[in-house]
């Protein structure tokens, strides 16, 4: 599945063939590459960029309007999705 330049996305921890990714803290570690220390000393996740849960499965929520802040950053997720053969699906961000 492709996605479009600005659509939000969920990336799913399980491969296209219905493989379970790993190691099992992969969503953790990618959203940490886009995380920040905040005035209180403590990690954040980005506002865009999230680990959760989608039925029952490890997942990374990616918020489209990363786009507009940092392109590069949107496209790095994409492709780490792509690269890893995830299952990704479009156009679903529920509510934070």
């Amino acid at each position: 599945m492709t996605t479009s330049s600005h659509s939000s996305f969920i990336i799913v921890g399980r491969t296209t063939a219905g493989k379970k990714f790993r190691p099992s803290d992969w969503a953790e570690r990618l959203c940490g590459v886009l995380s920040a220390f905040g005035a209180e000393k403590r990690m954040r996740y980005s506002p865009y960029v999230g680990p959760r849960n989608y039925k029952g499965e490890k997942a990374v929520f990616v918020d489209g309007g990363l786009y507009e802040v940092e392109p590069m950053a949107y496209r790095f997720v994409l492709h780490f999705a792509q690269d890893n053969d995830l299952e990704l699906i479009e156009g679903v961000l529920p509510g934070r």
